[in-house]
């Protein structure tokens, strides 16, 4: 079997345990959610009776009051008391099941509360307010009263809403009560899966690891052998190596090597004079291709733009852009390639005129102020390099800024026989994990589409003050803000 097969195949079964792992957990996430809005919905229906009771004792309460008192007070809790219990009723409706046991004695509820309402409370209240017109109506309240309130009629009812509501959040808690121990249940059967496939993946990564290990690594020192042997000009040397797998036909290779290597000397040495020639390559050759077609995209706009749709004048507006990031990447690996290979000229540099030239070469953002420092100093330095680093901290301070309005502050102090320049903005910041990652060739912290970048401006900051013995450093907090400081010589020496 060949390596990659043997690979694939063993980490493929190490996928297949940890994504069996992870829907398990997945479902078990999406339990826990159930179980978090079930109980969620329950302690709304224990609120809602509760309260239910608590209104229809302020009812009971109330209509006694009005009735011994005649206050007007005591009718108005009573009002209020029954349409919020209306409200409440109709809430637990949509928050029981359908066709549930709860529903049954919900509706057992509202039959009770209507009753007591409809023909215990409402006659009363009719007949108190009749009762004080006239001698006989006051008669017939005082009988009503007497048989609704103290023959005990209206206190079965109340009894009766009393032991419905209990049986109603008995049943809630019973409910909930259940569905917590089978979550127990699941979450103990999962945690046991999961450490169970997780101990599985991990045995049999390691003994993977150390098959593949041993089986890769006793080929690859019998080629290690042979490649020194031809290093030190044994071109006879071969490895003996019959498999059939990727190593074998590598071995099989590198002899077939070592064989011709003798006669190619000379070929070699011209090939490597030709990769000497690849910074010219990048700048020249490889822009060629992309010159012609950012051409024909140009020229398409010019001739058809009102003809094609404006999905297609997107698209091309797409490639155009595709394009300059490319001819950007390639200039920043140019850039990036000759750092420290250039002939080094020493000159006298007013660091107030190379800012002003800065200021012409970056482009300017609407919003964001650039305040610079009066009376920058003057160096003896080189001045490509340092207006590359300035142009590259001040570019990326104005490019990155993500607020409407903002400061971008350039200043300096004295440290010794250099100067600390500092770059201060008043952006997004940058967290603290990522102060490293930056300074990185190609590394970018946003998305290429939505902030064009190479990703190759800090890494040539950085190689430029690395060349020189230099520091660089990043104070910077999310949401408050960025501060770049870097050293450099009052006068760069380089006898």
């Amino acid at each position: 079997m060949k390596i990659t097969h043997a690979i694939l195949l063993s980490f493929s079964t190490i996928l297949l345990l940890f994504s069996i792992t992870t829907y398990i957990n997945f479902r078990q996430a999406e339990l826990v959610n159930t179980n978090a809005r079930n109980f969620e919905r329950s302690s709304i229906i224990i609120r809602h009776s509760n309260r239910f009771q608590r209104n229809f004792l302020s009812m009971v309460s109330g209509l006694r009051g009005y009735m011994l008192t005649n206050e007007t007070f005591f009718i108005q809790t009573y009002d209020s008391s029954t349409h919020d219990n209306q409200r409440i009723l109709a809430e637990l409706k949509t928050l029981v099941a359908t066709d549930s046991t709860q529903q049954s004695i919900l509706r057992d509820v509202k039959k009770l509360n209507d009753h007591w309402v409809n023909d215990f409370a409402n006659p009363l209240l009719k007949a108190k307010k009749s009762g004080e017109v006239s001698d006989s109506s006051k008669f017939a309240f005082t009988s009503l009263y007497r048989t609704s309130l103290t023959e005990g009629a209206e206190k079965k009812i109340q009894q009766s809403l009393q032991a419905k509501f209990f049986e109603f959040t008995k049943y809630e808690y019973d409910y909930r009560e259940l569905q917590n121990k089978l979550l127990t249940t699941s979450t103990q059967n999962t945690k046991s899966i999961s450490i169970i496939l997780t101990a599985l993946c991990i045995i049999a990564g390691i003994c993977i690891a150390l098959f593949i290990a041993h089986y890769i690594s006793s080929r690859i020192i019998n080629m290690t052998k042979m490649a020194n042997a031809i290093a030190e000009g044994d071109y006879t040397v071969l490895a003996n190596d019959k498999g059939e797998n990727e190593l074998s036909q590598l071995a099989r290779t590198v002899n077939n090597m070592a064989k011709i290597l003798g006669n190619n000397i000379a070929v070699l040495k011209r090939q490597r004079d030709e990769l000497d020639q690849f910074a010219h390559i990048v700048s020249h050759d490889l822009k060629a291709p992309l010159r012609g077609i950012d051409n024909v995209v140009t020229w398409i706009e010019e001739d058809h733009s009102f003809d094609l749709p404006p999905k297609v004048n997107e698209y091309l507006a797409l490639i155009k852009g595709r394009i300059k990031r490319a001819e950007n990447l390639l200039h920043g690996i140019l850039s990036y390639a000759r750092i420290g290979r250039e002939d080094k000229i020493l000159e006298v540099i007013d660091v107030n005129e190379l800012l002003k030239e800065v200021q012409e070469y970056i482009p300017k953002k609407t919003g964001i102020e650039l305040r610079i420092q009066s009376s920058m100093p003057v160096l003896f330095s080189e001045r490509v390099p340092l207006l590359q680093v300035f142009t590259n901290l001040i570019g990326n301070a104005l490019k990155y800024h993500d607020k409407g309005l903002g400061v971008v502050k350039v200043y300096y102090r004295q440290a010794g026989d250099k100067y600390e320049f500092f770059i201060e903005d008043d952006g997004p910041g940058i967290e603290t994990i990522y102060h490293e990652k930056i300074f990185v060739i190609f590394q970018t912290l946003q998305e290429r589409d939505h902030v064009e970048s190479t990703g190759v401006g800090l890494s040539i900051v950085k190689k430029i003050l690395d060349d020189r013995g230099l520091k660089i450093k990043l104070t910077s907090e999310p949401g408050k803000g960025s501060v770049f400081s870097f050293e450099w010589f009052k006068i760069e020496n380089y006898e």
